[in-house]
């Protein structure tokens, strides 16, 4: 069943306790569903309701609607297509949007004057990061649309793995790289007063709390920043940006998929090393439901022309197949839940899985109680485009 519109209205109606009344009743209405188990750590989430929402909070203009553009041109010989992947995204946002002029479309998120940050994905190396096809793509339109070069902002967690992919000054010229975790030109990570560099990146006023202790060696520490109980939002969420758009890989993380939540709220903090075994969902949900997140982030534009159905969220080359897919929507949490779709189709055609298993997405379920979008596929209006 497919619902022909779901407006912000229906929006607060359908998800109770978890939607956009939270701004009015923070601690009454969130605190109570997410009570933590006896065995599992507790969270600040509660603190996440403490800064009210506005219109462009998640899940955004058009919660529950999501588009998908396919198209077999999409890559060449392994290697994303610019053209192709432009064509895509003008289609997916005019068709998001319902707007006939694709400056208008995206004005409906961004504009001029405003700092954009664009949240990629290196992470897997340059066989499975967010394709430059897609991303050239999107700073072009956001141009077109009338937003300087110079308040473009291209950033992950670590700035050495978005140079390593080729998120560069060179490739970019005009465009900021930034990342948290960074290493200085000799490629030391501390400076001269045994300070990580990382450390004047991050803003200790914004931070997820969850009662599990990261303990790291010297040679991981870099990479977390601190250990402890604390994860701090990155000061370019926080202070930098005035708007994100969150450009995601179409990834399996096992039966389930690594896509727009994981992207935002493992990339935005530090200390996750910590955060894997026991609150997974957890953090994939609660990070992106605090205020730098939560009230930045207005559009997600999945990259799945290339992806993973296997061995993912790394790079398993056997496993990376070409998708063809543009997913376009404001709501990351909709989004998701049909880019899941689209990787388990072809795990049982691989034969890896024998059926679909939408109940272990546990931290969609989470993020929609939290009002962040829309979970159930029943209420999620997919809009499938064939370019070619």
């Amino acid at each position: 069943m497919k619902v022909n519109s779901l407006d912000r209205r229906k929006f607060v109606t359908l998800v109770g306790a978890g939607s956009l009344a939270l701004a009015a009743k923070p601690f009454s209405v969130i605190s109570a569903p997410f009570e933590p188990a006896p065995d599992k750590p507790s969270t600040n989430i509660a603190d996440a309701a403490k800064t009210p929402r506005h219109e462009f909070s998640m899940p955004g203009r058009y919660p529950g609607k999501v588009v998908q553009v396919r198209n077999g041109k999409a890559v060449a010989n392994g290697i994303p297509v610019e053209e192709e992947a432009y064509k895509m995204i003008k289609k997916a946002m005019l068709e998001l949007t319902g707007q006939k002029s694709l400056k208008k479309a995206w004005r409906k998120f961004v504009q001029p004057g405003e700092k954009i940050g664009l949240k990629v994905n290196p992470v897997a190396g340059v066989l499975l990061s967010t394709s430059h096809a897609v991303t050239k793509s999107v700073i072009k339109q956001l141009i077109e649309s009338g937003i300087k070069k110079e308040d473009i902002v291209i950033w992950d967690r670590r700035a050495m793995d978005l140079k390593d992919v080729g998120y560069t000054s060179e490739n970019y010229p005009g465009i900021k790289i930034s990342g948290t975790e960074m290493q200085d030109e000799q490629g030391a990570f501390y400076d001269k007063e045994g300070k990580l560099y990382g450390e004047n990146n991050i803003d200790k006023e914004w931070y997820y709390w969850a009662d599990v202790e990261g303990e790291y060696d010297s040679e991981t520490i870099p990479y977390m920043i601190n250990g402890g109980k604390y994860s701090y939002f990155t000061k370019i969420v926080t202070r930098d940006l005035d708007k994100i758009i969150n450009i995601p890989i179409l990834k399996n993380a096992g039966n389930s998929v690594t896509n727009a939540m994981k992207n935002l709220a493992y990339g935005a903090i530090t200390n996750t090393g910590r955060l894997h075994a026991q609150l997974w969902n957890d953090t994939c949900a609660e990070v992106c439901a605090f205020s730098p997140l939560r009230d930045k982030v207005v559009l997600n534009i999945c990259d799945g022309l290339r992806g993973c159905f296997n061995g993912g969220p790394g790079a398993n080359p056997q496993f990376i197949c070409d998708f063809n897919v543009i997913l376009a929507s404001s709501d990351p949490v909709a989004m998701d839940r049909i880019g899941y779709d689209i990787i388990v189709e072809k795990r049982i055609a691989e034969g890896i899985q024998k059926a679909s298993t939408p109940e272990i997405l546990k931290f969609l379920k989470m993020s929609s109680e939290l009002g962040l979008g829309v979970s159930d596929k029943k209420l999620i209006e997919l809009k499938v485009i064939d370019l070619v």
